[in-house]
């Protein structure tokens, strides 16, 4: 871990605080054909921070997004920068009820969203959320570009900053919106160095982003790419030739790609993979999803010592980093402590453990402002302990700091890099005609690293089949959400308070895995 006093450190600080100082110009955004200048890009946005003032957004109000990737959500990005709000990514996959909840909580005074997405939803939009829809037709003058022209330039006092509101949850099955106050001039400069370490983000880097912009780390890449890169190229939806393509056509430096993404690159014949010039890239970030080690062996069999994976949450940030160097020494690790990040492993008493023990991971990111659950102080209070924050994943420290995560205290389910939570799936399981009992679990998957199964307990004298209960979950939750696997069982494993004993469903599953979730 850095020295937060040594003389090194500061002169890190002082070199990104000059830039702050100095920067003024967005990087420069390539989408498809599409080429927008820097400037173009702070002009739109202040045009839109203007067009959101005028609709009442207030400094610290929330704006929701509900879009796939594409050139709006960069003007919306900068243009909350510039109007002080929060923006609150929805996944465009959810259904009414899942995006009307966020929409509710929220509190959102404004919502971006395409067109056939609004149709989808509209039943579950509270009445008073102006709406403004993107690429309908121009003539509307509900669409967006319409609606932007005619904006005036936001030429009020200067407004704080602020970044997304991620929602995450836990096993309670309802999502909580995370909210970081504002940054200091100092949290902005430590950030802006947990990119460059956690992310491959500085000063003119050439920047591609590929994931879902819907995701929280894929959201921090787009924010610091257009904060500090020079180029910020951005996929519609990933495809694995345009991705290297891409590289090549833009002299590309860092990337963000997850696990799953990896898995398809590899898997381009031999002849296409060598098509390319990907000399140029230096960096791949990657988070939010465990690596397999076979497959970033081969990753950087391919492309060289350039994949780097993290740790990390939205409530904790950037917590570790674990360079490719260290790969092969040290498989299956998430990595040491970023910048003056902080990390503890617990007992249930709070207790510190020793070396190479199991416990409660901990961590702190001085490099990012206290958050809060919204409208939820009673679960932010609860995973802190001591100023450091869990949620909920086990794991130890080995001899070196080296972190490894080893399971999930709170049954998050991650594929392909998704956060899903089994407790939101189980309690429309549940409910549907003749399910009795159920639970939903991650089983090993080597293109996603997890995918979902469930085991169905049928009520007396019902008879159930897998499809139906795909087909029931389909209607009410996201695709994603459906379990690939659905098994009819006599009983769920329980223990002596009756609670589903899920280590002993998951068991059978992972029994022989080099990697256990």
């Amino acid at each position: 871990m850095k020295n937060p006093h040594s003389a090194s450190y500061y002169r890190i600080l002082f070199r990104y605080a000059d830039f702050f100082e100095s920067t003024t110009v967005t990087a420069k955004l390539i989408f498809g054909s599409l080429e927008r200048s820097g400037a173009e890009i702070d002009e739109r946005a202040a045009r839109l921070a203007g067009g959101l003032v005028g609709l009442g957004v207030n400094d610290g109000d929330v704006v929701a997004v509900m879009l796939r990737n594409d050139p709006a959500y960069v003007d919306i990005i900068q243009g909350c920068r510039v109007a002080g709000a929060y923006y609150c990514q929805i996944n465009w996959h959810f259904k009414s009820d899942e995006a009307g909840f966020i929409l509710t909580d929220c509190g959102a005074r404004v919502l971006f969203i395409q067109p056939d997405l609004l149709a989808a939803i509209s039943g579950a939009i509270p009445p008073q959320l102006r709406v403004i829809v993107v690429h309908q037709a121009q003539a509307d003058p509900s669409d967006f570009e319409t609606w932007l022209a005619a904006q005036q330039p936001y030429a009020g006092p200067s407004r704080t900053p602020r970044g997304h509101m991620a929602y995450t949850s836990g096993t309670t099955g309802r999502p909580k919106g995370v909210r970081r106050l504002p940054p200091t001039p100092e949290q902005q400069v430590l950030a802006a160095q947990v990119a460059k370490d956690a992310l491959g983000i500085y000063p003119g880097v050439r920047s591609l982003l590929s994931a879902p912009l819907y995701h929280s780390a894929p959201s921090s890449f787009a924010q610091q790419s257009l904060l500090q890169g020079s180029l910020f190229v951005l996929e519609e939806k990933f495809d694995a030739e345009t991705t290297l393509a891409l590289i090549e056509r833009h002299r590309i430096e860092t990337a963000y790609l997850v696990p799953v993404m990896y898995v398809r690159l590899l898997r381009l014949p031999a002849e296409v993979r060598t098509r390319y010039d990907l000399s140029s890239l230096s960096f791949v970030a990657s988070t939010g999803s465990p690596c397999a080690p076979e497959v970033k062996k081969a990753m950087i069999d391919w492309l060289g010592p350039v994949i780097f994976e993290s740790y990390a949450s939205s409530e904790t940030g950037y917590i570790t980093v674990m360079p490719p160097q260290e790969a092969a020494r040290k498989p299956g690790s998430a990595g040491r402590p970023v910048g003056a990040a902080q990390i503890s492993i617990l007992d249930d008493a709070g207790r510190a453990l020793p070396v190479g023990e199991i416990g409660t991971i901990y961590a702190h990111q001085p490099a990012y402002s206290d958050f809060s659950y919204h409208r939820n102080e009673a679960a932010r209070r609860a995973v802190e302990r001591d100023g450091l924050i869990s949620v909920g994943d086990m794991g130890y420290l080995d001899d070196e700091g080296f972190l490894f995560v080893c399971d999930r205290a709170s049954d998050m389910v991650i594929s392909g890099g998704v956060n899903i939570y089994p407790a939101e799936i189980e309690h429309v399981l549940i409910t549907l005609p003749g399910v009795a009992d159920c639970a939903v679990i991650g089983i090993p998957d080597d293109e996603y690293g997890e995918s979902l199964a469930a085991q169905v307990v049928a009520e007396a004298g019902a008879t159930l089949d897998a499809e139906t209960i795909r087909f029931g979950l389909s209607e009410r939750i996201a695709g994603y959400k459906v379990p690939r696997r659905i098994d009819i069982v006599e009983a769920l494993p329980r223990d002596d308070n009756g609670k589903v004993v899920k280590r002993k469903i998951r068991d059978a599953y992972w029994s022989g895995r080099s990697r256990k979730i």
